[in-house]
């Protein structure tokens, strides 16, 4: 039987995947993942099961449905011609979307976890050019020359780090910022963002799981995007996780309350509240 809680960071990304499951199933489904359930298993079920977060998936959701559409638009708008996706975990974007064939894309992630993932998916057959590079994105070294390899003859590389800075410091997050700037090639970066506030939200409802598995949440700055400016990188869109499930109709319960207090709340309260959490496009500074 599967443990109660989180038994390392590498197990979230089953826990993300049972919710594209989720999501799959549903007859009104936003996006169809038909992988997940082949690397979520039976342990990606109990953890949501037994954690009682079913009704967390909404944020999920969203971030992977947004990131969806700016992922294509990039491609097909901004010139991108190679993705680079960190901590990639069991995403199967090279399997389900619409990428062009000449699109090189390359996910990087710990050893033990490009390994589970390479054998659930033997067999099937990716949209585009995928590449698999086995990777600690805390070795500053190895890091750097993944970067370089990456970057090396693309015209324009699009990197996605989806759920991978929660669990980072600042100063790791500063210092990832710095490295992938030093690529000229680097041209965009997709990344997901949580403010102080929803991250005591956050820490209230699964702290224990995620410290358990010895993976907090540790980055939630509070100048927000301003974070990246020094190191590179400047916001070039925010979406709005909540206006994001609200036009998306993916939303949680409470968000008749998130209303009320959107239209009686001041414009910086307002505008506090629209960014607690958010899918943000960063583009070189």
């Amino acid at each position: 039987m599967a443990d109660e809680t989180l038994r390392n960071v590498s197990d979230t990304a089953l826990w993300v995947a049972q919710y594209r499951v989720m999501e799959s199933g549903r007859p009104d489904a936003i996006f169809r993942d038909p992988l997940a359930k082949t690397l979520a298993g039976d342990r990606g079920e109990e953890i949501v099961r037994r954690m009682k977060v079913g009704d967390f998936a909404w944020p999920m959701i969203v971030r992977t449905a947004v990131m969806d559409e700016i992922i294509l638009r990039s491609i097909a708008r901004e010139g991108v011609d190679r993705v680079l996706n960190l901590a990639a975990g069991l995403d199967t974007r090279p399997y389900r979307l619409p990428l062009p064939k000449s699109l090189r894309w390359i996910e990087a992630d710990l050893p033990d976890m490009i390994g589970y993932k390479s054998e659930r998916l033997a067999g099937e057959e990716p949209v585009c050019a995928l590449e698999r590079a086995a990777a600690d994105l805390t070795d500053r070294g190895a890091r750097r020359d993944l970067f370089a390899r990456a970057a090396h003859g693309a015209s324009a590389v699009l990197v996605v780090t989806e759920g991978l800075l929660a669990y980072l410091s600042p100063d790791q997050v500063a210092s990832l910022a710095d490295d992938l700037h030093g690529e000229t090639a680097m041209r965009l970066w997709l990344i997901d963002l949580a403010s102080p506030r929803l991250k005591k939200m956050l820490d209230r409802r699964v702290g224990k799981h995620v410290g358990a598995a010895n993976a907090p949440f540790r980055f939630a700055p509070a100048e927000g995007t301003k974070f990246f400016e020094p190191h590179g990188w400047k916001e070039t869109e925010f979406r709005s996780t909540i206006e994001e499930g609200m036009r998306l109709h993916r939303k949680p319960k409470m968000a008749w309350l998130y209303r009320l207090f959107f239209r009686l709340g001041s414009p910086a309260r307002r505008e506090e509240m629209r960014r607690m959490g958010g899918i943000v496009l960063l583009g070189r500074n």
